[in-house]
Formats: structure tokens, sequence, C-alpha cells
């Protein structure tokens, strides 16, 4: 007998039924072929045509209702990939389409992982509208993208000649009160960083020094709010302790996504024998000051010293003071607000993840401005803290920055759905975060294009949750824009 769903009840319920489905897929960034075979599949049971370009990117053309052949074709889109992040101790992985889905309030969850409402909420929406026979629309591209989450991946190499639409409605926001018209343009670089390794020496005992319980979050929407990096908590801790006590690097590693900010990182030190207390008391010193500074805003984070396996070589101490160095100077956090929309971080930095590899030492930082020409001098200061290091640095921009069209017939019209369904007025802004409308829009010239989304809170965390009752909004407008669209004739 079948076990009932938790989701029984919710609605609209064809929405949620086509969400829980894409929880029980793998669908990591670059991996999405589950998902892709799932929307080809439901796409083929119900005579849509399927075509997909070189990327992988998926669009489906839904005819229109009859009647309504000659409306503007309107494009829904959003991504098939997430962020797959777990909790250590959770034994659920989105990675392997192991996703425990928890209602909780008003609020649905996973137990333990990341949820994937970043951006299942948009499959599912498109999914649900599609299929329901009941509601009259002109003709409808469904543009379904991958590796979204990595840079816009799939939205950069897009085939534009794919989409006949002359509006797009990406359904990829955070904040049911809002409607997005520009997001930020980002760079991703990695310092690689060698320096020279030794044998460790039998006086020479392996501790590891890890970081952990931060919350972490989205490297572009939780940015300004103060949490810690864990990797840059590392960093600090490891190099005022270095003060007191001698010690060797033999590994440092943090952080999973590189847009998500990293919640916990490890570092294994070779400590001469008689000073492994020593260290420990050093680090708990640093650490002391470092959750002061959090105290508000990151007061889970943890710093602990303890026992690892025997290494047999680690870097010079020469070397590690200069690795630590450079991990100190490498920024995160805001570096600018903007002058358009008030208290929008402008330009950011974050450093998302540290990895060992030999004696390489990389580090891999996800740069966002909304001022193109702002990235540079970030991308500068990476360049010579790598330079000084001793290493070099690869950079790889993604894309522009999405720049609003605030007199855009597309807004004016989901502006007045918007007030029409809910009786206020939405929030009209940009985001810091990046959005496929930045890359689109590069691809097919002209495309008028609004973002909006339900409620999302924690996205690229396992505590990502989605609010229902915003669920309920989310589809009450998207039905309603298109609707209104499919009034508009050419």
């Amino acid at each position: 007998m079948a076990t009932e769903s938790v989701l029984t009840g919710l609605e609209p319920r064809a929405f949620w039924a086509h969400f829980e489905a894409l929880t029980r897929l793998a669908r990591p960034s670059h991996h999405e072929e589950p998902a892709i075979e799932h929307v080809r599949a439901w796409a083929a049971e119900h005579g849509f045509e399927v075509r997909q370009d070189a990327a992988r990117n998926v669009v489906i053309d839904v005819p229109a209702t009859p009647g309504l052949e000659s409306a503007p074709v309107v494009v829904l889109q959003g991504h098939l990939d997430m962020v797959c992040e777990r909790s250590p101790d959770s034994p659920n992985d989105p990675a392997e389409g192991r996703i425990a889905l928890v209602v909780d309030g008003d609020w649905v969850r996973a137990d333990g992982t990341t949820l994937g409402a970043d951006d299942g909420v948009a499959i599912a929406a498109m999914m649900a509208l599609a299929e329901d026979p009941s509601l009259r629309h002109g003709p409808l591209q469904l543009l379904m993208t991958v590796a979204e989450e990595v840079g816009l991946g799939g939205a950069n190499d897009l085939d534009g000649a794919l989409i006949r639409g002359s509006v797009l409605l990406n359904l990829d926001s955070e904040d049911d009160s809002r409607l997005t018209v520009g997001c930020a343009g980002s760079t991703d670089a990695w310092l690689r960083l060698p320096q020279p390794r030794a044998p460790v020496d039998a006086g020479e005992r392996s501790l590891a020094v890890t970081v952990a319980g931060g919350l972490g979050g989205h490297s572009g929407a939780d940015i300004h709010l103060g949490r810690a990096n864990a990797i840059k908590v590392l960093g600090l801790v490891l190099r005022e302790a270095r003060r007191e006590v001698p010690f060797r690097l033999v590994s440092l590693n943090g952080g999973r996504s590189r847009n998500a900010i990293p919640r916990d990182a490890v570092a294994v030190c070779a400590v001469p024998e008689d000073c492994e207390s020593d260290l420990s008391a050093a680090v708990e010193s640093a650490a002391a000051t470092v959750r002061e500074a959090f105290a508000k805003t990151d007061a889970g984070l943890t710093i602990r010293v303890a026992g690892a396996e025997p290494a047999t070589d680690a870097w010079t101490a020469a070397g590690t003071a200069t690795l630590l160095d450079a991990l100190v100077l490498v920024p995160a956090g805001p570096l600018a607000l903007s002058p358009d929309f008030e208290g929008l971080v402008e330009t950011s930095t974050s450093l998302g993840q540290a990895v060992t590899e030999g004696e390489v030492l990389t580090l891999r930082s996800l740069s966002r401005s909304s001022n193109d020409a702002a990235l540079p001098d970030v991308i500068a200061s990476l360049d010579a803290i790598a330079s000084l290091a001793g290493g070099r640095l690869e950079t790889k921009h993604n894309h522009r920055g999405w720049q609003p069209d605030l007199d855009s017939k597309a807004l004016a019209t989901v502006r007045d759905v918007f007030e029409r369904l809910f009786g206020e007025q939405p929030r009209i802004g940009a985001v810091h975060g990046g959005l496929e409308p930045a890359a689109i829009g590069a691809r097919v010239p002209g495309l008028e294009m609004v973002s909006f989304g339900p409620t999302i809170e924690g996205p690229h965390s396992p505590d990502e949750r989605l609010s229902i009752a915003s669920v309920e909004r989310f589809w009450r407008l998207t039905v309603g824009v298109v609707q209104e669209l499919a009034r508009t004739q050419p």
C-alpha cells in the first residue's frame, strides 16, 4: 500500500504533484539527465513538441488554446538543476535523488538537505499550467535550462534560434511580493597557489581544526547578512594561532558549491608533539574572538580541534605562512551598495571553495556586480593576491548584468495583473544574485523579461524552505499573466 504524500491536500494539487516528483530525481548541475528525461516523457505523453540544443537546454512547444493561436508567444522559463547541499549527518542526499519532504506550518522544507525549490517551482508550475485544459492561453514555450547554478551555463550557451517568443517570464525569484527586472553579472575566479611540501617528521602529530555550524546561504541574496564564511574563519583562526604555536598545513578544504556561502571547512595541521595542547589553546583563543564577531549574525558557529589520521607530508613552514596570508587577504562580502536601489548590494565577492590537491591550494571565488565596470577591480585584487603568493589566477566571466527596463510593456502587464489579483502594488527592483534573463537576453535580443516567484528562504543551504501560501499566490499570478498576455493580439 502506497504511503500518502505529506503534500496531500495542498493547492494547487497539480503543481505540488509535479514538485514532489522532481524531488525524487537527482539533478545536480551538469548531471540533469534524470530531470531532462522526466520532462521529455511528460511532454511526449501530452503530445507537445520537444527540442534540445547542444547545451542540453530543453524547449517544449505548447499549442495555444483554440482561438488564441495569433496571441504573442510567451516563454515560461526556469532551470532543471539544483544546489545539492546536505548536513553532514543527514542520510538524505539530493545529488542522489533522496529528498525527504517535511511540512512545517506554512512551509515545505527538506530533512537535512536543500529542497530544490530553487528552481523546481518553475518546472512544476510550467508543467501544471500547460497540461490544464481549463486554462486559456496563447502559444507557450517552456524553456528549461541546465547548469544554472554554475554560472548560468545552459543559458549562456542557449541556441537563441529555438526561442520564438517576445515575452519571457522567468520563474526563479524568491519573494512573492516582488517583481525583478535586473540582476548582477558575475565572474568566477580560481586562485591556484602552489607551495613546496616536505615530509612530516616522526615528532609531528596531525590535528584537524574544523569550522562548522554556519548558516551559509546564497552568496548573492544573503551576502549582506553578515554570515560567517567558514573558509575565511578557518584561515583567520589558523593564522592567529600560528603566531603562538608552530605548525605546518597538511591540507585545507571547505565549501561545496561555488555560489553558496561555505558552512564548514577543515584544515589538517602537522604540529610538534609537545605543542598539541598549545595549538588547541591558541585556536580556542582565536575562536573566542570570531564567535563574538558573529554572535548576532551566525551564533551557531563552532570551531574545534581533534586528532587526525597521520600525514606523510605537509607544506613547509614558509609555504604555510604564505597560504594563510593569502587566505586572509582574499575578500569575502559586500564591497559596494547600489546607487539605483536602496539597500541593494551592487558589488560583492564570496570565497566559495577551498581544495587541496598535492602542493596546490585552490581558492575559488565568485564575484558579482550590477555595475559591469566594477568587476575588473575585484578581479585585479584577486590577481594581485595570487601573484604575491607565487600562484596564478584563472577566471571565467559568466554573464553581464541584466539592466532594468522599467518602461517594458511586459512589466506593466505583470504589475497590473498583480495589483488586480492582490489589491496591492508589487515591489519592483533588481537582485544581487544572477538570473538567467541576463544571459538569455544576450542570446535573444529584444526579448522583454520579468522575473517572479514564490517565497523561498535559505536557498542553497539545508535550511531552504518554501512558503505554501506564497505558492498559491505565485500560481495565480503566473496563470493571470499568461491569460492577460493571450488577450493581446498582434
